[in-house]
């Protein structure tokens, strides 16, 4: 699991640019992926050797004296509650403010570790006289950075990786699946993992963001291993505290990453929400094979086509993962629970597949013979070959004449032949161009 890391503070202090400053560039994503490509808050980040998850808290944005203590409070609670260590940064332009010292107050309190940046330092050399204020915050020695130039963000990394908690030497069984469980709150998620282990192994309560950590269970079927992880639930966006819904995706962050395939649990009471999207959204960018399951069937009222609806609903909102199929439960009752393992080994199976490069490479020729290349000012794009780089997802490198010729549509089209060709259902596909090197 990695640890994450929090970056608190007032609103333009600087936190936006030094979460990119860190994470450095991201590859963007061609799909319009909801709460991903928009409104991305956290990232994997890695400094010598050390792999992290970076969090953006988002300002606390002054709406009345009432509320921002509120939103204050959430922020600042919510951040300590997830965080392995927490970087607090104030501007040295403003000097020290209220809501700095009413933020800092929390965060002594936490029993976390806690680095205070003094943002804004542009200039090179002794740090401004300004800066010595802020040793009355009680949270240490100031570091100086400046997150625009990247003044000081080595020296800020360095604090960072020595407070990271020891990484897990665990070894982990090999013939083991690890299932995660995620959702919003109240899907069911615990209700399913206690009805395959018949038994209530988790507590199943109606209070959102109780449970920081993911609880692991394991079970046997068939001879085969699993390990479920329940993690805790997307909360509601509330009317004034809308960082707490951002956070609340972090939660789920850890269990997706170290998880084979992720059960995307939807309340087909409610239908598709926001959260349910981002969610997926993550998932779908860390690659992972999934299945979305639609729970609480059972109480669903059925007329002619109430599945076949709900099911062409599922791919509308997730049109970003249309190759993840859809299952129809009930946790409550059992109701086809048993036939997820099934699914969950078949994703997996297409999550890893490999394609030899000659099969490979004969349905990418077919497919540019059916439909040519796109062209631009008399340059058409050449495909000369194709390989699989790896799994887990199924990862292409094409090598072409001309990167900037390969279009998204048409990366598209040859995802879709793949697919025609070879399933891979309930995994995304990646594809990397690269410029053959001319000799």
């Amino acid at each position: 699991m990695k640890p994450v890391v929090a970056v608190v503070g007032r609103p333009n202090v600087g936190k936006s640019t030094l979460f990119n400053k860190i994470t450095g560039k991201r590859i963007s994503i061609v799909e319009d992926t909801p709460g991903i490509t928009r409104d991305r808050i956290y990232a994997d980040a890695e400094w010598c050797g050390r792999e992290f998850t970076l969090v953006d808290t988002g300002g606390i944005e002054p709406a009345g004296t009432d509320e921002i203590l509120v939103q204050m409070r959430n922020q600042a609670e919510l951040a300590i509650d997830m965080a392995d260590v927490i970087v607090f940064m104030v501007n040295v332009n403003d000097g020290m403010t209220a809501s700095d010292k009413d933020v800092a107050a929390m965060l002594r309190k936490c029993g976390r570790p806690v680095l205070l940046v003094c943002n804004k330092v542009d200039r090179p050399g002794e740090p401004p006289m300004e800066m010595y204020e802020f040793y009355n915050l009680g949270i240490g020695d100031p570091i100086a950075i400046s997150s625009i130039h990247g003044m000081g963000v080595g020296d800020l990394l360095d604090e960072i990786v020595a407070l990271l908690p020891e990484e897990d030497a665990e070894e982990e069984e090999e013939d083991v699946i690890k299932v995660a469980i995620v959702g919003k709150p109240n899907a069911g998620k615990s209700s399913l993992v206690n009805k395959i282990l018949g038994e209530n192994r988790v507590i199943v309560s109606n209070v959102a963001g109780t449970t920081r950590d993911a609880i692991d269970s394991t079970y046997e079927k068939d001879g085969q291993k699993y390990v479920l992880i329940d993690t805790a639930g997307m909360r509601k966006r509330g009317k004034i505290n809308e960082n707490v819904e951002r956070y609340s995706v972090v939660r789920a962050l850890s269990a997706v990453d170290r998880a084979d395939v992720c059960l995307i649990m939807v309340d087909a009471t409610e239908g598709i929400t926001e959260q349910d999207t981002k969610i997926a959204g993550y998932v779908h960018e860390a690659g992972k094979a999934s299945i979305i399951v639609v729970n609480k069937w059972d109480i669903v009222e059925k007329e002619t086509n109430t599945m076949k609806n709900f099911k062409n609903r599922v791919k509308e909102q997730f049109n970003f993962m249309m190759y993840a199929p859809s299952m129809f439960i009930s946790a409550k009752t059992g109701q086809r629970v048993d036939d997820l393992f099934a699914q969950i080994k078949s994703v997996l199976a297409e999550n890893t597949k490999r394609i030899s490069t000659g099969v490979l490479n004969d349905v990418i020729n077919e497919a540019i013979a059916m439909v040519q290349p796109p062209s631009d000012k008399g340059k058409r794009l050449k495909i000369y070959y194709a390989t699989q780089a790896s799994t887990k997802p199924p990862t292409f490198i094409l090598f072409v004449n001309n990167a900037e010729l390969a279009h998204y549509s048409y990366i598209r089209y040859l995802e879709n032949q793949l697919r025609a060709k070879f399933g891979f259902e309930g995994t995304p596909v990646r594809f990397i161009v690269r410029e053959k090197k001319k000799k």
